[in-house]
């Protein structure tokens, strides 16, 4: 089935906006990289840059699934999916942040932090 002119004319105006889109959020994310104006905090990179920035590519990745891999005309089990591989994802970041409190690492940095001093027996 042949779409028509103004079906034709809708998808060109719908890609165009996602393109400016896709262009403006990716000048966010490269702006909070170097421009220390529009850097939260203390200089470098922080939490709040880092959320914005994984905020920023969440809505690309987005726009891009919905208009140009044309993920808004499919059936429900698609967005199951999705939300299934969004959970999991959202597991694999938690397990990552849980790392930075690991034990072992804290008991390594105490060793090197004493030269070994806890290593040895008492007299």
């Amino acid at each position: 089935m042949a779409d028509t002119t103004e079906d034709l004319a809708k998808k060109k105006k719908a890609f165009l906006t996602v393109g400016v889109l896709l262009f403006i959020f990716t000048f966010i994310a490269l702006a909070l990289g170097k421009w220390s104006v529009l850097d939260f905090g203390p200089p470098g990179a922080t939490g709040e840059d880092i959320l914005t920035a994984l905020i920023a590519a969440a809505v690309k990745a987005s726009l891009v699934g919905l208009v140009f891999m044309h993920l808004s005309h499919e059936k429900g089990v698609i967005y199951k999916i999705l939300l299934f591989s969004f959970f999991f994802f959202m597991g694999l970041m938690i397990l990552t942040i849980f790392t930075q409190k690991d034990p072992i690492l804290e008991q390594f940095d105490t060793l090197k932090t004493t030269s070994g001093a806890l290593l040895q027996k008492p007299e």
